[in-house]
């Protein structure tokens, strides 16, 4: 196969998608995340967690106290592509990782993700910044 053939096979391929943990196999806390391209999104994580810059400070905390091998990435549920090559799974996403997240419930002593602001907490921020 010719460089240009291998190059389009690639860009119509599709990457694992789904919902994933990352599990510290020492206290069993998790962050949940999900992705478009799991292995691509895990690859973000670990340059962040080892460069110090994750923007999960408890996370960024026990990777930098315990090191990259008290870590375990695991798929939580993995997104299987459909026949129609236009469907968008943004919203599919979205919608596994908010039921992982209400099933894990990955906050303080449990895990490393903050809970999600509500629409009326949001529509609060915003007003807020617009009266400054």
């Amino acid at each position: 196969m010719d460089r240009a053939a291998a190059k389009l096979e690639y860009k119509l391929s599709h990457r694992p998608m789904g919902v994933f943990q990352i599990r510290n196999k020492l206290n069993e806390k998790v962050y949940v995340d999900s992705s478009l391209n799991v292995p691509g999104k895990i690859n973000r994580h670990k340059f962040q967690l080892n460069a110090g810059v994750h923007p999960s400070k408890q996370l960024q905390s026990d990777w930098s106290e315990f090191g990259e091998t008290a870590f375990e990435f695991e798929t939580l549920e993995p997104v299987e592509p459909r026949d129609d090559k236009n469907y968008d799974y943004a919203a599919d996403l979205e919608t596994l990782e908010d039921l992982w997240i209400e099933k894990l419930s990955p906050f303080g002593e449990h895990g490393y993700n903050e809970p999600k602001k509500t629409r009326d907490e949001r529509l609060r921020m915003i007003a807020s910044n617009r009266n400054l």
